[in-house]
């Protein structure tokens, strides 16, 4: 060859690299990349969370959280129709009460916002998504934990199992298709699962937050839940330096009947991600959560990042770590743009 560019070859039909491999033909037009990609996003792979208050008449913008809102039931039962005709498959519930107390009464209250609103939303989208459910008691607890708090200010795992059940058979009742375990509490995934089959409900899907780490991530969350948390969670949730311990997790919650497992914060744990992926054998979501949404938004909204093409990344990159689903605040908006294409 002219020029030197072809290294010398080991034998009769061996190849050292280039000219022969030249990696770009694969890049060379929309089309020929299209049919090379290993890895998609598509409408059906997003679950919307979203949060619904009571007494509000209208919805009200969270402010550490631009454009997600605080919803009213009605406004809730019309974003789940929005979210559905986009093409997403699914819709996660978190109720915001009025009244909090030491035990989250209001979690399992028939009559309590997230109940009332989960009923609402099943009858209004019946199959065309997947209606969810929040279980945790932070959300309607005074001190702000996921849990019943013990003499010493300690979360009472057990205690909390307690609740948990109550909670789950409410969420049941009120038409929940899936519920999603994120207090961290061990032997929630085993407790749930047999008391909603003794009650009837072997068809409700369990969704074990098995990875969930006590992460920096969640600061707009809290403003989104009225959380009154006193302390931190890190006695219950993992330790961001462990890897190993989210895929144990992991591994247990699927061992105790978890349906589904997640992995929460997705982007700052991709490792723990794809490690779970190859871990376990039920499918694996990730929670794109408050913190990632806020840090895009306000890079967007300085002139910083191009603000659809790095949302579509953002999720193309948890997708490609081996989540089956992502839960992001951004799904009904990004099924739009990829059905436009």
């Amino acid at each position: 060859m002219t020029g030197g560019l072809r290294p010398a070859a080991a034998g009769l039909g061996a190849s050292a690299g280039y000219p022969d491999v030249r990696p770009r033909r694969l890049r060379q037009s929309a089309a020929v990349r299209s049919l090379a990609r290993e890895t998609d996003v598509l409408p059906r792979h997003l679950v919307l969370p979203a949060f619904v208050r009571e007494g509000i008449t209208e919805p009200t913008p969270i402010g550490s959280m631009p454009g997600v809102q605080h919803h009213t039931v009605d406004s809730l039962r019309r974003a789940a129709v929005e979210a559905a005709e986009a093409g997403v498959t699914g819709i996660m519930l978190f109720g915001v009460p009025a009244v909090h107390d030491a035990i989250g009464s209001g979690a399992d209250d028939p009559d309590g916002i997230l109940n009332v609103a989960t009923a609402a939303v099943a009858a209004e989208v019946g199959d065309a998504l997947v209606v969810q459910t929040d279980l945790c008691l932070d959300e309607f607890t005074d001190h702000g934990h996921c849990g019943v708090l013990a003499a010493d200010g300690s979360v009472d795992n057990d205690a909390t199992l307690e609740r948990y059940v109550a909670m789950a058979l409410a969420q049941a009742r009120a038409g929940s298709q899936l519920l999603g375990l994120s207090g961290m509490m061990d032997g929630q995934v085993s407790v749930v699962r047999r008391a909603l089959d003794a009650e009837g409900f072997q068809d409700v899907l369990l969704l074990g937050y098995a990875a969930k780490f006590a992460s920096a991530f969640y600061g707009p969350f809290r403003e989104a839940v009225d959380s009154q948390l006193t302390g931190d969670r890190r006695a219950y949730q993992i330790d961001p330096g462990n890897r190993r311990e989210g895929v144990r997790e992991a591994l247990l919650d699927e061992a105790e009947g978890a349906d589904v497992v997640m992995v929460k914060p997705a982007m700052a744990f991709l490792d723990v991600l794809r490690e779970v992926r190859d871990a376990v054998h039920v499918p694996v979501w990730a929670y794109q959560v408050s913190g990632e949404y806020a840090m895009i938004e306000a890079a967007a909204r300085n002139g910083w990042l191009d603000r659809e093409r790095t949302i579509l990344e953002s999720l193309l990159s948890i997708r490609r770590a081996g989540a089956d689903a992502v839960l992001t605040y951004w799904a009904t908006e990004a099924a739009r743009w990829i059905a436009r294409g």
